[in-house]
């Protein structure tokens, strides 16, 4: 997140704030004192976007605004302006294998995954020559260590999770998905093939949004849902990753309204195979 968006959502946490001691008639400086600050002018600096509060800065303002069931979610405001931000050269400076190793802990505690992807085959159902392809284009594209086969192996590694365990995942692609033509008309032929079979697990819901002038729900950027507890949203700079209980609603909320307009089944099967036609 660029730091004027970081700057941004400090004021808005600032605000809130503000708000929650004025609603309870308090001065700047009767809260300092209740909540035991020695800086007479934190209170002003927090409100007004200066200066992060901490965990504890939340639970005392709260506590002495009597606002308690306020604090879970203020706190993971500023968790979200303290760390969601991950720049992906920082990331991935070494190469992309660790990068793809770092996601498995998470994808093995999640039993509800939800994604929504309008640009490409998520990870969890490419095939190796898709992934080869992908991963090979951001490296060269990105200029980093080129690990490619370290980095498709461990991404392959991780679909265990759809045969292991109580899990589901439900994924809506928009239709242009099935269409870039990434790897050239074999690999896609071979991606397309995979759809088709990962259809059948159980664990899998397969939406497609057909491409059409009349829906209602405009396209997004990339993002996962990870139980109800994580959202990591993918930006061509950065992948922000969010925790706060009523934005990951509104991602949900979101989630919802894409597989509205998704088709399924027997209707996604037919637009896979005509993907599939277009390529002979």
């Amino acid at each position: 997140m660029p730091a004027s968006n970081v700057e941004q959502a400090r004021r808005a946490l600032g605000l809130r704030l503000r708000e929650i001691r004025m609603d309870r008639g308090l001065s700047c400086k009767a809260l300092a004192a209740l909540a035991g600050w020695y800086d007479g002018s934190k209170v002003s600096k927090i409100e007004h976007g200066r200066q992060t509060p901490s965990a504890q800065d939340i639970l005392a303002w709260c506590r002495h605004c009597d606002t308690d069931d306020q604090a879970e979610d203020l706190i993971a405001s500023v968790r979200i302006i303290d760390g969601m931000y991950v720049e992906w050269r920082r990331r991935q400076r070494t190469g992309m294998r660790r990068l793809q190793e770092s996601y498995t802990p998470l994808y093995e505690a999640t039993t509800h995954f939800r994604i929504y992807q309008p640009l490409s085959i998520p990870g969890l159902l490419q095939t190796a020559e898709y992934a080869t392809a992908l991963l090979a284009a951001i490296i060269s594209v990105r200029g980093i260590p080129d690990d490619t086969e370290a980095a498709v192996a461990a991404r392959l590694e991780r679909q265990r999770v759809l045969y292991s365990g109580a899990r589901r995942f439900a994924i809506v692609l928009e239709e242009a998905v099935l269409h870039t033509g990434l790897g050239g008309a074999e690999v896609m032929a071979g991606q397309l093939d995979r759809l088709i079979t990962l259809m059948s697990l159980p664990s899998v819901s397969l939406g497609i949004i057909p491409a059409r002038p009349d829906r209602r729900m405009w396209p997004t950027v990339p993002f996962w849902i990870y139980d109800e507890a994580r959202v990591a949203v993918e930006l061509p700079s950065a992948e922000i990753t969010i925790t706060q209980p009523r934005e990951i609603a509104i991602y949900i909320d979101t989630f919802v309204k894409h597989a509205e307009h998704a088709v399924t089944g027997a209707h996604a099967r037919a637009l896979i195979t005509s993907a599939l036609d277009q390529l002979s």
